[in-house]
């Protein structure tokens, strides 16, 4: 135990080299460039109203010996607006750790926030359930939408970070598909004859002995159904392009588009005032830093 209590503060944009520094040696599978990347990205958002915009620091010594990420937004949740903050990349210098727990509690206070975890390392899993997290995702489904039948009707559009407008697509839609194509996500709008459905697919790293075919990871759609209509003209271009799989958050099967379940990885956690969509992940740290 350090014989001074380290502060607690927000990060500021003055200290967003040292943060970097901090999570490089905290994560060492990733590189100081990724980091980087991804708080710059953070610092460009627009944010909710008295959101922070990288999360908090814990200090000694005018120095960081920890940090929690945050990633607030605002998105729509059964109809309503919700202020959500994705807690994303948390360290703790090992000699601060007896800290890291009141550290955790003292950045989650909002009550009318609700705040998710959509990377939990398995060992955090009981920390976060102590905390008054809740599981709203046990799973993933990995998903072959080009098995899936009909879509003959249906046409998919891409969405470029220059992209001046999209039939039948709100401007707000618009701007969050443009947005995550910058990031280098797939943005794709399915055309039906009355519609446009948007959807955002991130691009997965590859992993031995996991994933063992290319796969995206389906990042945002208005609701899961949507996606499971569009499956056989999305899984068409997909294909074509090299991807046959795709993986989606999911509490069990999904019927009408063919795939397995798992509940090996993919948990993810809420507290707060409303639970996160299974189809939304735009503008978290899976958008933002990269899978």
């Amino acid at each position: 135990m350090p014989a001074v209590k380290p502060r607690f503060r927000e990060i500021q944009e003055s200290d967003v080299e040292a943060i970097a520094d901090l999570l490089t040696r905290g994560f060492v599978y990733r590189s100081r460039d990724y980091w980087m990347r991804g708080l710059r990205r953070q610092g460009a958002r627009s944010l909710p109203q008295d959101a922070p915009r990288y999360g908090y620091l814990m200090e000694n010594d005018v120095k960081p010996v920890g940090c929690l990420l945050q990633i607030y937004s605002t998105r729509t949740i059964d109809g309503q607006a919700a202020i959500c903050c994705n807690n994303s990349s948390w360290y703790v210098d090992p000699e601060f750790r007896n800290y890291a727990a009141l550290f955790a509690s003292m950045t989650q206070k909002r009550k009318d926030v609700t705040y998710f975890n959509v990377t939990p390392a398995t060992q955090t899993w009981p920390i976060l359930e102590a905390q008054g997290f809740k599981i709203y995702c046990r799973g993933l489904y990995f998903s072959f939408p080009a098995l899936s039948r009909g879509g003959a009707d249906m046409q998919v559009e891409v969405v470029t970070p220059d992209t001046a407008s999209i039939a039948g697509l709100p401007d707000d839609e618009l701007a969050v598909l443009k947005r995550h194509a910058s990031y280098g996500c797939l943005s794709l709008v399915c055309r039906t004859a009355i519609e446009a459905i948007p959807f955002i697919f991130f691009s997965l790293r590859k992993r031995r002995g996991i994933i063992p075919l290319p796969a995206l990871q389906l990042g945002f759609c208005h609701e899961i159904p949507d996606y499971v209509r569009c499956a056989a003209a999305i899984g068409r271009y997909l294909l074509w392009r090299g991807s046959p799989i795709v993986i989606l958050n999911a509490n069990g099967p999904i019927a009408g588009v063919a795939g397995v379940y798992s509940e090996a990885r993919g948990r993810k956690y809420f507290k707060g005032p409303q639970q996160p969509r299974l189809g939304d992940l735009a503008d978290t740290e899976l958008a933002i830093f990269g899978m």
